[in-house]
C-alpha cells in the first residue's frame, strides 16, 4: 500500500511541478519586456485568393492619406502610415480593383530581387524615400528572406479591394514625411504618424 501512495505523490508531485512551470511560462509571454514586443510580424502571408489584414493600427481614419494609381485600374489607397518604437514603420492601406473586369495583379509589384521574388507574389518591391535624410528604404524581411508585406497576391474580381500592409525600417524621429514608391504604380507623399 505504501508503495502504491509513493507512486501517487510522485505523480502528484510532477504534475504540480509542470503545471507551476507552465504557469510561470505563459506569465513570461504576457510581458512586454522582452524583445520579441518589439519585432514586427514575421508570419504575415496570405492566401492566392484573399490577403492578411493588419491589425489595426493607431491614427488609421477612414479618408485616405493618400491615393496611388497604378497599371490597369488598380487603386492604392493607403490608410496609415504608424511608426513603431521597435524601429519600424508599417505602412496600411487598401489596394482595389477600380475597373470593371478581372484583373491580375502585376508581378513588377514583387520587386525585382530574387530573394523576395522566389516567395511569391507580394508588395515586396515598395520603397520609401526620406529626401530630408537623403535614404531609400525597402521592404523589411524576416530571417527566411521573405518580405513584411501582404503576399500571395492573385487576381481581383471589377471593384474588389484587398487590406494590405508593408513594414520598413523606420526614418529619424524627425523625418516625418516620405514618398511612397511601389513599382507600376504613381509616388506620393505620405505623413508618419506615432
Amino acid at each position: 500500500m505504501s508503495i502504491r501512495f509513493t507512486a501517487k505523490a510522485r505523480r502528484g508531485m510532477v504534475a504540480w511541478a509542470l503545471a507551476a512551470g507552465l504557469a510561470v511560462g505563459v506569465t513570461g509571454c504576457g510581458g512586454s519586456g522582452g524583445d520579441d514586443a518589439k519585432k514586427p510580424d514575421s508570419s504575415s502571408s496570405a492566401a492566392t485568393t484573399g490577403a492578411s489584414d493588419p491589425s489595426p493600427q493607431e491614427g488609421q481614419s477612414d479618408q485616405p492619406l493618400a491615393e496611388l494609381r497604378g497599371s490597369g485600374g488598380l487603386l492604392l489607397q493607403v490608410t496609415s502610415a504608424q511608426r513603431d518604437s521597435g524601429g519600424f514603420v508599417t505602412v496600411n492601406g487598401n489596394l482595389k480593383n477600380d475597373g470593371a473586369k478581372e484583373l491580375l495583379i502585376p508581378a513588377a509589384l514583387s520587386g525585382n530581387e530574387t530573394e523576395i521574388t522566389k516567395n511569391g507574389p507580394s508588395l515586396g518591391g515598395a520603397t520609401l524615400i526620406d529626401s530630408k535624410g537623403k535614404k531609400r528604404y525597402y521592404v523589411l524581411r524576416d530571417t527566411e528572406g521573405r518580405p513584411l508585406t501582404t503576399t500571395g497576391l492573385g487576381t481581383l474580381q471589377g471593384g474588389q479591394s484587398l487590406t494590405v500592409f508593408m513594414q520598413f525600417p523606420s526614418p529619424p524621429a524627425d523625418t516625418t514625411e516620405v514618398t511612397l514608391q511601389l513599382p507600376t504604380f504613381s509616388s506620393t507623399s505620405i505623413k508618419i504618424s506615432g
